[in-house]
């Protein structure tokens, strides 16, 4: 099944609701995965894209500096923190 381009802006969109939510704590591509209702391998791809964009830091490293073999986890960038931030408070005073 192909997803068109517009469908994948939006899920790119709730991506980065969910890592902003938790903020600075990165997440699993499996938990991202879980929280919006898609396939891991499909989200996987989205995450990709993302970090190929600055959007997204990939850390494959676990708190002890561990090597990951098979798993990543993902966080906003600072700048792409920094955006969604200033955002969300321009579109918080726009409501008001």
């Amino acid at each position: 099944m192909k997803i068109s381009q517009q469908k994948r802006e939006k899920i790119s969109e709730q991506i980065l609701v969910v890592l902003y939510s938790k903020s600075p704590q990165p997440l699993f591509t499996s938990h991202i995965a879980r929280e919006i209702a898609r396939d891991e391998e499909f989200i996987k791809n989205i995450l990709l894209k993302l970090k190929d964009k600055n959007i997204l830091t990939e850390i494959k490293k676990n708190s002890r500096g561990k090597q990951y073999k098979r798993r990543s986890r993902w966080k906003l960038t600072e700048q792409a923190y920094k955006i969604y931030k200033d955002h969300q408070l321009i579109n918080k005073g726009q409501s008001t």
